[in-house]
């Protein structure tokens, strides 16, 4: 009998990270390596930043608007034929990213990252997340490989709102929530090393993330961007699918299909999310650690100012039906809700997304809704 072992990839890192102050300007050689005629992506804000780094090549820029969705796509592969690209460079957020990637993965083209802002590790990951053009999460797509070049420029990243990177530290927070509960009892090695790394990652935004909120620039700062940015992204590269997206991610998806809450940023509604999956294991398990877990996120996001309930996401006039559709895709047979220990219907899930504050079991901690 065979004991042969399926043969799967490790899409862990980057082939290179240049990160630094004045990263973009030092990568003119690292980008041209790559190719002379780039396809650049990404909003038409952040497609500035490349105007000097680029003046000995011959680029072609373009929107990913509306969103990174099917139509973008055929859009920008169509442009990338006209221009006769060799390589892609997406410069922006979480969905341009995603989209560069997606479009090189295609058209079996190099790419680089260039990340504007630490609300994501989509500069790091081997994966792209497509909406519809209204911005509604459709599904995610696993990539051949992870970027052929990440550049992370400080200098870029300190001109974001500050708002994106309290939506990054959500973001990043959630691996510790969501692996250590889909993988906290595994015994294959690199899997126990991501859920580590998830603990470690938590604990670094615990620590910094305060000091660093309040010192744009400074030591914390670039550490709390860092963690966001790339150690997030090692976490996923290291463990795989299950420790990337759990039940935060599947409510997020859910969320997107309610316009009212279009506006709160991606990490934004994961970390409300996290608040939501730890009440669906008070719900389903009676986990009294989920409890504690909770008092203390809600703290932090007090702190910080992460959203700790539909009305701080804006969702105070939310219906049943939106509230019910949203808990419906959540729960969607290929959803990453699935890879919770236990089973939850739509409905176990809409009360948990109307009860992540309640103050039932944690007593005078945590302030009820």
């Amino acid at each position: 009998m065979s004991n042969a072992v399926a043969v799967l990839p490790l899409l862990i890192a980057p082939a290179q990270v240049i990160r630094g102050d004045n990263a973009l300007e030092e990568s003119t050689g690292k980008l041209a390596d790559l190719g002379k005629r780039p396809l650049v992506v990404g909003g038409d804000r952040n497609l500035a930043f490349l105007s000097s780094p680029l003046k000995n090549l011959t680029p072609s820029y373009h929107s990913y608007a509306p969103d990174c969705s099917e139509n973008s796509l055929a859009y920008l592969k169509a442009s990338v034929k006209s221009h006769e690209a060799d390589f892609i460079i997406g410069v922006g957020g979480g969905k341009a990213l995603d989209t560069a990637k997606l479009l090189a993965h295609q058209c079996h083209l190099p790419i680089a990252t260039i990340p504007t802002s630490a609300a994501t590790c989509a500069a790091w990951t081997a994966l792209s997340n497509v909406y519809s053009d209204a911005g509604a999460f459709l599904y995610d797509l696993s990539l051949a490989r992870c970027p052929d070049l990440l550049i992370l420029d400080y200098g870029i990243i300190q001109t974001a709102p500050k708002r994106t990177l309290i939506a990054g530290i959500g973001d990043a927070i959630a691996k510790w929530y969501e692996a250590s509960v889909s993988s906290g009892h595994s015994t294959e090695t690199l899997i126990i090393a991501a859920v580590q790394q998830a603990r470690v990652l938590r604990d670094i935004l615990f620590q910094k993330s305060p000091a660093a909120l309040e010192n744009i620039g400074g030591e914390d700062w670039k550490q709390v961007v860092d963690a966001t940015v790339l150690l997030a992204g090692v976490i996923g590269g290291l463990g795989g699918a299950n420790c990337r997206t759990v039940a935060a991610h599947a409510i997020h998806n859910g969320l997107t299909h309610i316009p009212a809450c279009h506006h709160a940023l991606h990490g934004e509604k994961v970390a409300y999310g996290i608040l939501a999956q730890l009440r669906l294991e008070e719900i389903v398990l009676g986990n009294q650690l989920a409890v504690s877990a909770r008092g203390q996120l809600i703290q932090f996001y007090e702190q910080i100012g992460l959203p700790k309930s539909l009305e701080d996401l804006g969702l105070r006039d939310v219906s049943l039906a939106q509230l019910r559709h949203a808990a419906a895709i959540a729960c969607q047979p290929n959803s990453d809700i699935h890879r919770l220990p236990f089973t939850v219907s739509p409905e176990q899930v809409m009360a948990a997304m109307v009860s992540t504050t309640t103050a039932d079991t944690i007593g005078q901690k945590v302030k009820a809704n």
